[in-house]
């Protein structure tokens, strides 16, 4: 089995020392980076499996080195932060990250999300493996071996979690999941209230897909119950 690769971007020392141990005694192998520009520069020079992401980074915030890292790759990344409103961690999630923990925290919930993102993308990148055919529906078209979308030609631009939700729905068109289905299916870990979560993604992914303004309404709710895609 190849080495698992994780990289640390986190400017303070002592916080990503500790994080290293603690994943290399899990059997990782560990890259730390202490700001924006090196975690870039790091994940295009090298095989990165998972990110451990600083939002308050020198040079280059979390933010943006998240937005710039997703126009190229689909590693699962884990944003840690000082700060606690839930716009911070709602924003965060929107831009691409997979998972967010607010310091401090223990090494031991941090390596268990560590490994939950890990099995999500392992069993993802299987999928696609064996699943090479494309989902066409009308003028959408999503494939998965690319991870793209295509609106009546044109690329449309979503995060990992944003495509996982459409490819889940779209493979099953009509079914009706509800958030706590969507929740573990596209994290890949126990439901624990995050229907807030699931919701602003449906919400970012149905205005990435026009339908506020185009009479096709891929996405359709289910009140009371979830959501299904109009097949």
């Amino acid at each position: 089995m190849n080495e698992i690769s994780i990289l640390i971007a986190d400017d303070e020392k002592e916080i990503a020392d500790l994080i290293a141990i603690h994943l290399k005694k899990e059997g990782f192998h560990v890259i730390k980076a202490s700001d924006g520009l090196e975690t870039i520069r790091i994940v295009e020079s090298q095989s990165i499996d998972l990110l451990i992401l600083d939002i308050m980074m020198p040079k280059i915030d979390g933010y943006e080195v998240t937005k710039r890292i997703r126009e190229k790759y689909n590693m699962p990344i884990i944003f840690l932060s000082a700060k606690t409103p839930d716009f911070d961690k709602v924003h965060g999630l929107v831009i691409g990250a997979d998972d967010y923990m607010t310091k401090p925290f223990t090494p031991i919930e941090l390596i268990a999300r560590v490994n939950a993102q890990l099995r999500r993308f392992m069993k993802l990148n299987h999928i696609v493996k064996d699943n090479k055919g494309d989902l066409e529906y009308g003028g959408l078209v999503i494939s998965l071996e690319q991870r793209k979308v295509t609106l009546y030609g044109e690329i449309i631009e979503l995060t990992p979690k944003e495509f996982d939700i459409l490819y889940l729905l779209a493979s099953h068109p009509n079914k009706v999941f509800n958030v706590e289905n969507i929740f573990t299916q596209v994290w890949g870990e126990a439901y624990f209230e995050s229907r807030n979560t699931v919701m602003v993604h449906i919400r970012t992914l149905r205005k990435k897909l026009e339908e506020d303004t185009r009479k096709e309404k891929w996405i359709k709710t289910v009140w009371g119950v979830g959501y299904a895609f109009n097949g």
